[in-house]
């Protein structure tokens, strides 16, 4: 099957943008930005991209030539992406790890996520230059500890049908969604120009997105060096709990992100770096889409990439408490 959903948005010769699709890489509790060698972490990931994914990611070395394969469409892009899970919390306290399902313009991949390069928005370049990021860089967005939803680029659609994009919302939808819920990450795309990373892995980064897909602001000078606007949507696929006698009895939606969060402002996004070379910098330098030469790669090949767990534990069936909880 051919990715044909790469080459979307393309009417105008001004449009410039990288969509695509990565399978899931691995399901399981490992974070090594956040915790790094720790196994397992405190909660339950899904991962995509390269498979040098491990606890304990060397900032000095290059992912990109240690990986072997990937589950992205671009056989370039050895990067990992993470989020958290979610999961359905039942009348009795257990709980159900909740699948999910490709975009519908990706083709038959093994759930993973839809992953966005933009350089400025879907119907414009911008006239600046967008830096590439390399190797060793990395970055989160989002905090499991947040009690608001302040951040425009964290966002959830309940979706009508595959194809849904708005509204969106700052929280978990509070009514069942026809085609499951698609949660949103959109990260920061301004750096300071000298760290690959910070303490926090995020203040080497400024955010001046306005959430969706609109044009961010201009970047301040103490982040001065503009790079692309990476963006995630994961559809999780709740339609099997949407029988509302399976709901809380005071009527309160009945998801929760696999660190417990039952609101989901909390939610949070990874990135690990991780593009072979120039081929990202020369996509970025592009005016249209898909040019300079990167590579693709079938969606068969993409679905059988895979890393072995670390961590040997239950995380699907019907579970008694959260995985690390």
């Amino acid at each position: 099957m051919k990715w044909s959903a790469l080459t979307l948005g393309l009417a105008g010769s001004a449009q410039a943008y990288l969509r695509f699709g990565c399978a899931t890489l691995s399901v399981q509790r490992l974070d090594p930005i956040v915790e790094p060698g720790k196994v397992p972490s405190s909660h339950v990931h899904q991962i995509i991209g390269g498979n040098a994914f491990n606890a304990s990611m060397d900032p000095k070395t290059d992912i990109a030539e240690k990986a072997t394969c990937t589950t992205c469409s671009f056989s370039e892009d050895f990067t990992n992406y993470w989020t958290a899970v979610m999961y359905f919390k039942a009348r009795n306290g257990s709980y159900k790890r909740v699948g999910q399902y490709p975009n519908a313009l990706l083709g038959s991949l093994t759930g993973g996520m839809t992953v966005y390069y933009l350089q400025q928005d879907f119907n414009s370049n911008g006239k600046q230059k967008i830096t590439a990021f390399k190797p060793g860089f990395r970055m989160t967005v989002g905090s499991p500890t947040s009690k608001t939803g302040s951040n425009p680029g964290l966002r959830y659609t309940c979706l009508k049908d595959v194809m849904t994009r708005f509204p969106e919302t700052a929280d978990f939808p509070k009514e069942p969604c026809p085609a499951g819920i698609m949660a949103i990450h959109h990260f920061p795309a301004c750096w300071d120009g000298k760290n690959l990373d910070s303490p926090n892995h995020q203040d080497h980064m400024y955010n001046t997105g306005k959430g969706g897909f609109v044009a961010a602001g201009a970047c301040p000078s103490s982040h001065p060096v503009r790079m692309p606007q990476v963006a995630l949507e994961t559809m999780w696929d709740t339609t099997p709990f949407n029988d509302k006698s399976l709901w809380p009895t005071d009527g309160s939606q009945p998801f929760v992100w696999s660190y417990d969060d039952s609101k989901g402002y909390g939610t949070h996004a990874d990135y690990l770096f991780g593009w072979k070379g120039d081929s990202l910098q020369r996509a970025m330098d592009s005016t249209p889409l898909l040019s300079n030469g990167l590579k693709t790669q079938s969606v068969a090949a993409a679905n059988k990439c895979s890393v072995q767990a670390s961590v040997k534990e239950e995380i699907d069936g019907w579970l008694d408490k959260l995985p690390g909880m």
